[in-house]
């Protein structure tokens, strides 16, 4: 096999570090200096002097949104284009994005260390022991779920406000001990390090390019998001309309969520089967469909409270609700949605292979899903819970409302007029 050859590439992406030309390794240099156009942000433009370059290369600064950017870029396909971009282009950085529209085959990337590689190095950290995430540009409130006891984060913030408001969220939940480290300007010469635990944070005149690196420590009225399924109930705000937990756990267990799937979750409620699909891998997608405004909110505090604040909501009736909604890869049907039309409507936009599962509380609702079940097939189970509950000086069982569930996978390959399809 013959080595790749990346000099014939026309777009180059060099990735360059807060020592700007003096750290770059000798061929990354010799790319800038023979850039015809020159693409990045004002302050690494302002890296590159003119005389880096064998003749004044043509400048593009990074216009808002980025992404308008990219027509010029593609227009200018055989000349040397070099694009500048923060330590590694590929993580947390531009490189992907202008993969989504050029072809990685025209592209030769040039990486530098990362902020998280200097970081970690600074710190003497394992790189891959660190949740590595990105509060720039992106909600706040994805940190919450990395907030784990013991957990080290590496996070690229927005501005110099962003230590402050995770040591506060951190203090909120139980973690004030935890020791929060801001990392100014790393890699150049006037870096600086400093750290504060979060109940105590006071640092102040923090550089807006920094990286904040956080060591967890729970404290004793700390609140963890546990990893299973089946969150405790009081995590979510709800009017009574909540799948509760025990149920709420074989209900993802039958969901199978797989990463980066898009749930519909018909009946949303107080969200937290939505919420829990989330919160299996940072991909995976959710749309709510509820028809209760008050309801739709509340969902929206629950998945920005417990840290996925990407789930979208739809307010309104399914099955009408359902129309022109991207096709899901798995279906909930809450206990409070038995319409057929609903069913019909979800069965037919599920993507072949998908999962649906529906539960039901009432007899009529179980009698539909029995009918379903003799027709399409899957699995049909009931669950039944019962809690322990004080009976004058002692204590006694109480049984909940037993709850029906069926869960079926759509065939991948259905014959015509099969009821499968």
């Amino acid at each position: 096999m013959s080595p790749v050859n990346h000099s014939d590439r026309w777009l180059s992406i060099v990735g360059i570090g807060e020592d700007g030309m003096a750290g770059l390794s000798p061929l990354a240099a010799a790319v800038v200096a023979g850039a015809e156009l020159l693409v990045g942000g004002a302050r690494h433009l302002a890296m590159v002097p003119d005389r880096a370059a064998e003749r004044p290369a043509e400048r593009l600064a990074w216009p808002s949104p980025l992404t308008d950017a990219i027509g010029p870029i593609r227009a200018a396909r055989g000349r040397r284009v070099v694009v500048l971009a923060s330590g590694d282009p590929f993580l947390w950085g531009v490189g992907a994005t202008l993969a989504r529209f050029i072809p990685p085959e025209e592209i030769a990337c040039h990486p530098a260390p990362s902020s998280f590689s200097l970081a970690a190095a600074r710190l003497g950290w394992a790189q891959q022991d660190c949740a590595l995430i990105s509060l720039h540009g992106r909600p706040f409130e994805t940190l919450v779920p990395h907030v784990q006891p013991q957990a080290r984060i590496l996070a690229l913030t927005w501005d110099g406000r962003t230590a402050a408001k995770a040591a506060a969220r951190l203090t909120e939940l139980g973690f004030g001990a935890s020791r929060l480290t801001v990392l100014e300007r790393i890699g150049a010469s006037a870096e600086r390090i400093r750290s504060a635990r979060a109940e105590a944070f006071d640092l102040d005149g923090i550089d807006p390019l920094n990286v904040l690196a956080i060591e967890v420590v729970a404290g004793p009225d700390a609140r963890p998001l546990p990893l299973a399924s089946g969150l405790p109930d009081d995590f979510f705000e709800h009017d009574g309309q909540l799948t509760k937990r025990e149920i709420r756990a074989v209900t993802l267990s039958a969901l199978a969520p797989l990463k980066g799937q898009l749930l519909w979750d018909i009946g949303l409620g107080a969200g937290s089967v939505a919420i829990e699909w989330l919160l299996r891998h940072p991909s995976n997608r959710a749309i709510g469909i509820e028809e209760n405004a008050d309801r739709a909110t509340r969902a929206l505090v629950n998945a920005v409270n417990l840290g996925v604040p990407h789930l979208r909501l739809v307010t309104g009736a399914a099955p009408a609700a359902l129309a022109g909604l991207e096709r899901p890869d798995a279906v909930f049907i809450g206990g409070g949605t038995g319409d057929e039309g609903v069913f019909e409507a979800a069965w037919a936009a599920l993507c072949p292979g998908g999962r649906l599962v529906a539960n039901a509380v009432t007899l009529e609702s179980e009698q539909a899903l029995a009918r379903r079940f003799t027709q399409y097939g899957g699995d049909l189970i009931r669950l039944g819970v019962e809690r322990l509950v004080p009976v004058g000086s002692m204590h006694g069982w109480r049984p909940a409302m037993p709850v029906t569930q069926w869960s079926v996978v759509k065939p991948s390959h259905v014959a015509p007029g099969n009821p499968g399809q």
